[in-house]
């Protein structure tokens, strides 16, 4: 029993100092709700040329978090080619935020993933615990054109079938 208590209380612990610094907007949804939408920014650790705001919501005094969340991402500042060889290309991508939503191990987490056919990024946000049979997801686009490191196709058709 104590250990679950301990263990509660570094979630709670966990949950305010991660909620701290990012948060760019809060609404109330109303005077006898506990409830508010809560907006943070973070900018991707390997293309900081890249913001996401994203939008969830906060239940103060209340373990039932809502897994519903939006996500929406653009570029803020320029994305280099140097930037797009630090990140992982697969189908899979890779996770580039996680925050921790209730002490009972639900958390949001956005991943990166490249669509190179279109040369654009997508950051895709997620919770991990199911709710209604099915996982709360949202996506984000953030396109390379106009940025130092969108490859005309042109330039590129001629050296494919050398």
């Amino acid at each position: 029993m104590i250990t679950r208590l301990k263990m509660a209380m570094a979630a709670t612990l966990v949950l305010f100092v991660t909620g701290c610094g990012d948060d760019v907007g809060k609404v109330s949804l109303g005077l006898f709700t506990t409830k508010d939408v809560i907006i943070d920014a973070k900018q991707d650790p390997k293309i900081p040329g890249v913001t996401c705001h994203i939008s969830r919501i906060e239940a103060n005094l209340d373990f039932a978090d809502p897994s519903d969340m939006g996500i929406s991402c653009r570029q803020t500042g320029p994305i280099t080619p140097a930037d797009m060889a630090k990140i992982d290309m697969g189908k899979h991508g890779e996770v580039v935020f996680t925050e921790s939503l209730s002490i009972l191990f639900k958390s949001l987490k956005v991943r990166r993933i490249y669509d190179a056919q279109n040369q654009t990024l997508l950051y895709l946000s997620y919770s991990t615990k199911e709710t209604n049979g099915s996982h709360k997801h949202a996506l984000s686009t953030v396109p390379l054109y106009g940025s130092q490191a969108w490859v005309d196709p042109a330039l590129t058709v001629g050296t494919k079938n050398n």
